[in-house]
């Protein structure tokens, strides 16, 4: 072992023998207090705490109060078909259009969709491929209001739309596209609908009230759109590097939000603690964000910030971590755990050596304060641990986007019992080595071969879709030429014989990045920010999934739509082109 990686394990050793999580549970009590709306006293009186705590502790830390544009639900109901006007509760999910005062009234349909099964399927449109009768209707359907059904179903002329929701609680939710706060040139992107969700059981009644026919259905929403103040917290433990790394997660809450995100807030606070009483021996500096306008801004509070800091975060961010909803009640899995490929590695050791599991890898999917994919940023995590599926299964619990898997997720019930300490003890543990890790080691510990591996995989679909409609040569070539030159990059940059120094071979990295990661993860232009709608890896490329359906029904418009493919593949063969220009730099 080399004198520097003995200093980095020290480093590492001294990190995890001060994790203790007692002053983030003194953070989750207090937070088990507040109703921390976006832009409300209370959110105010959260950010307070935390900063109140980093001046206590000595940590470096500064406030941002940015304008953020919100939309706060408000409450909702819906009048049952032959009911004699009695009402259910409602939830508006934000941005979903509110109703006059006498509300919404309209022929309603039923649209099934398929049960969810994992996470992804939150995200997804689980529904036929056709919609057909929906115009002029009000619309009924399974699952959460999520962006991608709320705008098919307003596209396919539906004036409104109610969702059921898989269990007993309403969930509250955001239906909005559009990634934080919206611009001249996509406001009009908005949901242009009233949308509402009830419980299963409310929504068995109704489902059941619209099969013995034709009825209408009033909808009420109420909700409260416009521009609020909100405090941004952000502590710097600065180690004398311009390169540093953004761990961030979102402190306003549904409710009280133990689980989503108070136990995030709580890892924040301690982060910054036990990294602070080692600044001095650490390679790079660190950030750590509490962000506002994550539920009811649509990330807002993370992409004003990639706005705000877009140069210095391309110039000096070497990786960012989303920390959400760890620590919770019974997560003793990670099964589910998003990380960018070039990331395995590190991800798959640090919680093999910090907790003892085996994690199963997913995609990380357009969704949980992810506002730097299009600055070209590597980062990992999102959800960390899990409630085992075996046990939510047996519990008879339901796909949810956070709480460890508990369905109190976005509900009344995210109480303090939802969160647990032992688990998120071991949860910051996992955390403190995965950032010691990069922040200490002499390089980056990232192999942007990987990203590569999963980029050329995603292309093999693509050409076989295409089958035969688009060439798709000159992205093999430029992949089989970049692959080259990484595993010179990388031999160069590991090999014991110093072909190339540890900062030139960071700033590659760095590089890289800033290509593969857009690339990989963006469909946009670098500063702007891709719809919160699910995206396929290498999204540039997406429209090639239309070319059976034109070549069928649109045989005029196949010319069209191939000279735009033909423009998109180009740019794709560009950047790896350009990728691989910067990996044989040392040569």
């Amino acid at each position: 072992m080399t004198e520097n990686s003995t200093n980095r394990v020290e480093i590492e050793d001294a990190l995890l023998a001060d994790v203790s999580v007692d002053l983030g549970w003194q953070l989750i009590e207090r937070f088990s207090t507040l109703v921390r709306e976006s832009g409300s006293d209370e959110e105010s009186a959260a950010a307070d705490y935390i900063l109140g705590e980093l001046k206590r502790l000595g940590v470096d830390h500064e406030v941002f109060e940015p304008e953020l544009y919100l939309s706060l639900p408000r409450e909702s109901s819906v009048v049952l078909p032959r009911s004699g006007g009695d009402s259910i509760r409602a939830k508006p999910p934000s941005f979903a259009v509110p109703t006059a005062n006498g509300g919404l009234t309209a022929s309603a349909v039923y649209v099934p969709a398929a049960d969810m099964k994992d996470i992804a399927d939150i995200f997804a449109d689980l529904r036929d491929a056709k919609v057909e009768g929906v115009r002029g209707k009000i619309v009924v359907s399974d699952g959460y209001a999520m962006p991608l059904p709320v705008q098919r179903f307003a596209r396919a002329g539906a004036v409104g739309q109610i969702y059921v929701n898989p269990g007993e609680n309403i969930h509250w939710g955001i239906c909005t596209p559009i990634w934080g706060t919206p611009t001249d040139s996509n406001l009009e992107g908005k949901p242009n609908t009233p949308v509402v969700a009830i419980n299963q059981a409310d929504g068995r009644r109704l489902i059941d009230a619209l099969a013995a026919g034709p009825a209408d259905v009033t909808i009420h929403a109420a909700l409260d759109e416009g521009w609020y103040r909100c405090k941004l917290p952000v502590a710097t433990i600065d180690a004398g590097s311009d390169d540093f790394m953004l761990v961030h997660g979102h402190y306003d809450s549904w409710d009280v939000g133990i689980g989503d995100n108070a136990v995030g807030d709580a890892t924040l606070l301690e982060l910054a603690r036990i990294f602070s009483a080692q600044r001095s021996k650490l390679k790079r500096s660190l950030k750590i964000a509490w962000w506002p306008a994550h539920s009811t801004g649509r990330y807002g509070g993370s992409t004003w910030y990639a706005d705000q800091f877009a140069v210095q975060l391309r110039k000096h961010c070497v990786a960012t971590i989303n920390i959400d909803s760890p620590g919770c009640w019974n997560a003793t899995a990670y099964e589910e755990v998003m990380w960018m490929a070039e990331a395995d590695d590190l991800c798959r050791a640090a919680i093999v050596d910090s907790a003892g599991v085996e994690p199963g890898r997913r995609r990380p999917v357009r969704a949980g304060d992810y506002s730097f994919n299009q600055l070209g940023i590597t980062s990992f995590f999102m959800l960390l641990s899990n409630i085992p599926k075996e046990m939510r299964d047996e519990l008879g619990f339901y796909p949810v986007g956070g709480c460890g898997g508990n369905i109190a997720w976005h509900t009344e019930d995210d109480q303090l019992a939802v969160a647990d300490r032992e688990v998120l003890e071991r949860d910051l543990r996992v955390y403190v080595t995965a950032i010691a890790r990069v922040l200490n080691t002499e390089i980056l510990p990232f192999d942007y071969r990987e990203t590569v591996r999963e980029i050329a995989q995603a292309v093999k679909g693509y050409r076989d879709a295409a089958a035969g409609q688009v060439d798709l040569s000159s992205i093999g070539d430029e992949l089989e030429n970049l692959t080259a030159a990484l595993d010179d990059f990388y031999a160069a940059a590991r090999s014991n014989g110093g072909e190339i120094s540890a900062a030139e071979a960071n700033d590659i990295q760095k590089e890289l990045a800033r290509i593969l990661v857009p690339l990989n993860y963006s469909a946009g232009e670098p500063f702007s920010h891709d719809p919160a709608l699910p995206l396929r890896a290498v999204p540039r490329l997406s429209a090639i999934a239309k070319l059976d359906g034109y070549r069928d029904s649109k045989p005029e418009r196949m010319p069209f739509l191939q000279t735009g493919i033909r423009r998109q593949v180009n740019k794709v063969a560009n950047s790896l082109y350009l990728a691989a220009r910067i990996a044989r730099r040392h040569a």
